[in-house]
């Protein structure tokens, strides 16, 4: 086993890597911690003939070898920047060069074991993806349009509702003030439909009636499945005060089909948000696979943050 760093890729304000981080040094685990968009600093990497890696990316406060690191948790670095005083087109190239080298190389490290790679990450994110996945793996998953037809929207709506609307991506949307806004998931009324929905694609799915959420964390071999109680609404998101987390046996079932889904994904970590209906069958939500467990209350969060700390120390090996 390798006894070089573990490289955590993430932006400085990142609670969820904070816990894992001070899980690794407890450890005694060497972790060198970055954020990519911190670049420029100073990076110089070699490619040799065999194809592997060798120099070291340094900003303003760390520095790694790119040959030792044994494991990266790739979390939520911050958008790459260009140089104080650049502008306009050159700004541009700068961030596009930064990003498809800084993040070139970090994304190639040799012999390192990801959770997840950035590309698995990225690749994960799309929800029709998920939907089609998630249906091959055995999961239930409610009936769901992907449209950018207003009649279609309109008819669907008729038939499966009630009708939510979800948002495809977690975008930033801010006020005219530049306050953050949130695109929550709302439900809809075939008569609220009108010509925007031309203007972009949207999700529209049947409505689950549930009685409790489920957050399903999955860590290599490890599932932890989280009942959520309390949610007044359709996103348990809008009221974390009025919730209460306890965690339970995951049914034989349902973790098949996430160990199916993470296999097929090629994901070491992801979140999975199922509805639980009032026959106890659970249905299939979304898969975040970079989802935050940190809130959670210690008892939940300490056996997610050591499996994670595993994964990273152990480079994905079996514990």
């Amino acid at each position: 086993m390798s006894t070089g760093p573990v490289l955590v890729v993430s932006r400085v304000d990142d609670v969820t890597a904070d816990e894992v981080v001070a899980e690794l040094n407890r450890r005694r685990v060497p972790v060198v911690r970055l954020d990519p968009g911190d670049f420029p600093g100073s990076v110089s990497v070699s490619v040799r003939a065999d194809g592997e890696l060798s120099g070291t990316v340094v900003t303003e406060s760390r520095s790694v070898e790119v040959a030792a690191v044994r494991s990266v948790y790739w979390r939520r670095p911050s958008p790459y920047a260009a140089p104080r005083g650049v502008g306009g087109q050159d700004a541009r190239w700068c961030v596009e060069e930064a990003r498809y080298g800084v993040g070139g190389v970090l994304a190639a490290l040799p012999g390192a074991h990801y959770v997840n790679h950035p590309w698995r990450n990225r690749d994960a994110e799309y929800k029709p993806a998920q939907l089609a996945l998630a249906g091959r793996c055995g999961f239930d998953v409610p009936p769901t349009l992907l449209t950018n037809n207003l009649d279609d929207a309109r008819a669907f709506a008729r038939e499966h509702g009630p009708v939510i609307y979800k948002p495809l991506r977690a975008t930033d949307y801010c006020d005219d003030a530049g306050r953050a806004l949130t695109v929550w998931v709302e439900e809809v009324d075939p008569g609220e439909l009108h010509e925007g929905v031309g203007a972009t694609m949207h999700q529209f799915q049947k409505r689950v009636r549930s009685v409790a959420d489920l957050r399903v964390t999955a860590v290599g071999e490890h599932v932890f499945t989280v009942r959520i109680d309390g949610s007044r609404g359709l996103d348990w998101r809008r009221h974390y005060d009025a919730l209460s987390y306890a965690l339970v046996d995951t049914p034989p079932a349902l973790e098949k089909a996430v160990h199916a889904y993470m296999d097929a994904a090629g994901l070491a970590f992801g979140a999975f948000d199922f509805g639980l209906d009032a026959e106890g069958r659970a249905w299939w939500y979304e898969c975040n696979p970079n989802g935050q467990y940190a809130w959670f209350p210690p008892s939940i969060t300490a056996p997610i943050v050591s499996a994670v700390a595993d994964q990273l120390q152990y480079a994905g090996e079996p514990t």
